[in-house]
């Protein structure tokens, strides 16, 4: 059975953001195990929510049926309600997940909402500004890490300006490609690397030839 990580989605929110990571983990391609991993949405209910890009998702489960122990993570993209309280509800629910020891990835406006909630306090954390955190009036200011994103055993937050970097922590943690694999992923779609592409392709044909021997 595949292992699934669950994306959160609510009005506004932010598309670009994720993209990197959900197409990546659902597609099967330089994964070190191919088809066992699957994205499945999350929403506050099953109704059909519109991204900040105005892509209508409907989502495959609502928040009130989730439960850590069926997820591998979740993910929680920015949108333009963070700030103002309206996604507690999936704060509440990165708590639980935190709590179960089951991975929380968040982006942008959703690092806001877990600051609010304390989940920031006593981990080191970015966003996308140590001020624009602050506005939140959270406790954790000191665990403030000005990188890209950065992961603190099951959480990972990252800038908004970032989503590169945010799919390659996830990638990392969840363990979805080969060490070598990553880092050519990164060089080709954070920098335009045209070798780190034949990286990829070569480890693509070595699997097809010998798939035992990867």
């Amino acid at each position: 059975m595949a292992k699934t990580v669950h994306l959160a989605v609510y009005d506004t929110f932010s598309d670009w953001e994720v993209g990197h990571t959900t197409a990546h983990i659902n597609r099967a391609l330089w994964h070190r195990e191919p088809g066992a991993w699957q994205i499945r949405t999350v929403g506050p209910t099953t109704d059909a929510v519109v991204s900040m890009g105005g892509l209508r998702v409907t989502p495959d489960i609502a928040l009130d049926e989730l439960d850590p122990a069926d997820s591998a993570m979740l993910i929680l993209p920015g949108s333009a309600t963070w700030e103002a309280g309206e996604l507690k509800a999936f704060s509440d629910k990165a708590s639980e997940f935190l709590a179960a020891g089951v991975p929380v990835a968040a982006i942008c406006g959703a690092t806001f909402g877990l600051a609010t909630a304390g989940l920031l306090d006593d981990r080191p954390h970015t966003s996308n500004a140590a001020e624009y955190l602050a506005m939140s009036g959270y406790s954790g200011s000191a665990g403030f890490v000005h990188e890209p994103a950065v992961t603190a055993g099951d959480l990972i937050t990252a800038s908004g300006t970032m989503p590169v970097d945010f799919a390659r922590a996830i990638f990392a943690r969840l363990d979805i490609f080969e060490p070598r694999v990553l880092e050519a992923w990164y060089r080709l779609y954070a920098h335009n690397e045209p070798a780190a592409f034949f990286v990829l392709a070569e480890y693509e044909e070595s699997r097809a030839a010998n798939p035992a021997a990867l």
